[in-house]
């Protein structure tokens, strides 16, 4: 029997802070997730609601199935900057006449829906999910185009978007576009360059320049009707193949877009499957506010994979990191999980060999961050520590299999790469409230900085100010603890969201779900040179 056993104390003290303090972050966090609901405020909902519109929501809601999930992405985009929270756009997975499908839908309450830089990121990261997951694209469309005032951050890249559209169309991966308001000058290339365009009669407004632009560049008279009205467009221009009566209308046959687009997974989906053992519900005490102390990782795959099974790998070799087998929601996948934090060689080299073996089964790879890094000292850099942690980053930087990455807690320094972060390409990431990523922790990144400088000014013959050093350590501390917290991390999209650790199996498994749309093939060799 390979079900995994639990040590979790539930009655101790220890438990019951972990638990304290993982709920005080998720107040927290559902405090910034309600700013992003918020939309514009009530004032610019209520305008919106009047005029006989839905929020985009609402919208997505009325698309989506009947009590199916919907996994929204980069809820907190923007989060921290001058901008709304949430970036006046829902992106998200959600399922439309039974075909799971990548979704996003402007907030006219924020600014008209306008984009700002934030904007562009998040949609193209959802472009980007789309692509590699071979997910139809549906676009609620209501924007009056790019938020002048940032425009010089958003003209010159922006064109990715509409360079999207038409890659996602190459591929044969459908994009359908439904307008409800203004699509405007670069806004009106998004139902210009989707395979199927519906519009909603005497709302929808598509044209590249408006009657005040006309009136400037040409001098012609003209209404927003005959420039480009939905009935111009259905009968006139071409532009809409479908003219919808209202909203729900617009909705109900952009079901019927994707009920007729023969759309077929690259995988059936699997049996259904039996839950954990374990309550998840304890995943909430599981990891220490002060990330210095481990924890067991098997304490959290217990709590998240089928009936808790899972076949470890090595389980006696480089016991800093948890290797092994199991399913999750009945998909099959590679666990690799940080324990005690610290990478030495022989972590490194298990890790290189398992994500080999992955890919020799077509397995997908789940990645459980809590790591301070590959070992440093005399001995390790003896030992070969560069070579072995290289050897891993190669492996997964030239992996063929989908990659998912969760941060339990710390991610820090290359082990953050090891363990495929962002710029490696997972195709989804999320992060526990409990997570901290940064270059280093807070604490190292000080004192590196002061034994520098009190080097520095020995070198050079001068005394040092050990009260301006004492300042500038906790300045340091105080700047990387905070750009190091999730909130901060998931504001710049550098994570496809916050999630409870509670919701951990639900969210990974409906990501299971999207990415076997796609055929799923490991690399058959193709690693480049290990050094050995």
């Amino acid at each position: 029997m390979t079900a995994l056993p639990t040590t979790l104390d539930t009655n101790s003290a220890e438990y019951a802070a972990n638990r304290a303090a993982m709920l005080d972050k998720l107040g927290e966090l559902a405090d910034e997730h309600g700013k992003a609901l918020a939309g514009g405020g009530e004032k610019y909902v209520r305008r919106h609601r009047d005029r006989g519109k839905l929020p985009a929501r609402e919208r997505i809601e009325l698309l989506l199935d009947p009590d199916t999930p919907f996994l929204e992405l980069s809820p907190l985009a923007g989060w921290g900057s001058d901008y709304t929270v949430g970036a006046s756009l829902v992106t998200g997975i959600g399922v439309v006449a039974g075909v799971e499908c990548l979704i996003t839908a402007n907030d006219p309450t924020v600014r008209g829906g306008a984009s700002n830089p934030w904007t562009l990121r998040k949609a193209l990261r959802a472009n980007e999910i789309a692509f590699a997951n071979r997910l139809p694209v549906i676009s609620l469309v209501e924007s009056g185009g790019a938020d002048l005032p940032s425009q010089k951050e958003i003209f010159i890249p922006g064109g990715a978007l509409f360079r999207d559209l038409t890659r996602l169309s190459e591929a044969g991966i459908p994009t359908v576009a439904v307008v409800f308001g203004n699509s405007t000058a670069g806004g009106a290339y998004v139902p210009g360059m989707s395979d199927h365009v519906i519009m909603v009669r005497e709302r929808s407004k598509v044209f590249l320049g408006g009657p005040p632009l006309v009136r400037m560049a040409t001098g012609e008279e003209a209404d927003d009707e005959e420039l480009g009205g939905a009935e111009m467009h259905a009968a006139t221009s071409g532009l809409a193949d479908y003219l919808a009566e209202d909203e729900p209308d617009a909705l109900y046959r952009a079901r019927r877009v994707v009920a007729r687009l023969n759309w077929r997974k690259g995988h059936p989906d699997p049996a259904p499957a039996a839950p954990p053992r374990h309550d998840p519900e304890e995943l909430l005490g599981v990891v220490p506010g002060d990330l210095r102390t481990p924890f067991d990782p098997r304490e959290v795959i217990g709590r998240i994979v089928d009936d808790s099974d899972f076949d470890e790998f090595k389980p006696r070799y480089g016991t800093s990191l948890v290797t092994g087998w199991a399913a999750l929601h009945g998909y099959p996948v590679g666990v690799l999980a940080n324990a005690r934090g610290v990478l030495f060689s022989e972590e490194s080299q298990k890790a290189t060999q398992f994500i080999q073996l992955a890919n020799q089964r077509d397995v997908p790879l789940l990645f459980l961050h809590n790591t301070t890094g590959y070992m440093v000292g005399t001995e390790y850099e003896q030992g070969g520590i560069i070579k072995h942690g290289s050897m891993m980053i190669n492996a997964v930087s030239n992996s063929k299999v989908p990659h998912l990455s969760v941060l339990l807690g710390a991610s820090y320094g290359a082990g953050h790469y090891g363990m495929c972060g962002r710029a490696y390409d997972p195709r989804f990431l999320f992060a526990w409230p409990s997570a901290k990523s940064a270059v280093m922790g807070p604490q190292q990144l000080a004192g590196v900085l002061s034994i520098v400088m009190r080097e520095s000014a020995a070198a050079k013959g001068r005394p040092y100010d050990e009260e301006a050093d004492a300042a500038l350590r906790a300045m340091v501390e105080q700047q990387i603890e905070s750009e190091s917290l999730p909130m901060f991390l998931s504001g710049r999209l550098y994570d496809d969201g916050v999630i409870d650790p509670r919701d951990t199996r639900t969210v990974l498994g409906l990501c299971l779900s999207a990415i076997h749309t796609a055929p799923v093939a490991g690399a058959r060799g193709g690693f480049g040179v290990f050094r050995m």
